[in-house]
């Protein structure tokens, strides 16, 4: 399925740019998130009348993802969850847990954004997770977990 770009994916391509990618990846997520048209006549001639519209999008874009993440450096955020005496956790601590505590320190972050590539944290102590908050600009947050108080 080729497809033109609306804006920068990452691991894909950059704005304009038209790519080839699987029927189900373009169908079920490109298209229907606005990230890419279907490449033909009429969605070229739409896209280069409005490029500079989608340049200046993607700008904004950019400089927004940048000023958060000024405002992320050198921040932790303390999480507590049940564990044992050992400190293993009963479950675990995942993005949606990542997320809620940083917007709970007045951060704009979604759980989306949370990237954890060692999977969900297990065990109490301190952690460095990424957060992916635009194709170019990632940050990193300590994430400290401690036992509830029981």
């Amino acid at each position: 399925m080729e497809l033109i770009l609306l804006e920068k994916v990452r691991n894909l391509g950059n704005l304009g740019d038209k790519v080839n990618v699987k029927p189900g990846y373009g169908r079920n997520y490109l298209l229907p998130q606005g990230k890419a048209v279907r490449v033909n006549a009429e969605n070229l001639a739409a896209f280069e009348a409005r490029r500079a519209e989608y340049e200046a999008k993607a700008n904004n874009l950019l400089s927004d993802a940048q000023a958060r993440q000024n405002k992320l450096t050198d921040v932790t955020v303390t999480i507590s969850a049940n564990a044992s005496p050992e400190g293993k956790l009963y479950g675990s601590v995942g993005p949606r847990e990542i997320a809620d505590a940083l917007q709970a320190a007045g951060h704009d972050i979604h759980k989306g954004e949370v990237i954890q590539g060692e999977g969900p944290i297990r065990h109490t102590g301190e952690f460095e997770v990424v957060i992916s908050l635009h194709a170019d600009v990632q940050g990193t947050v300590k994430v400290i977990v401690v036992p509830e108080k029981q």
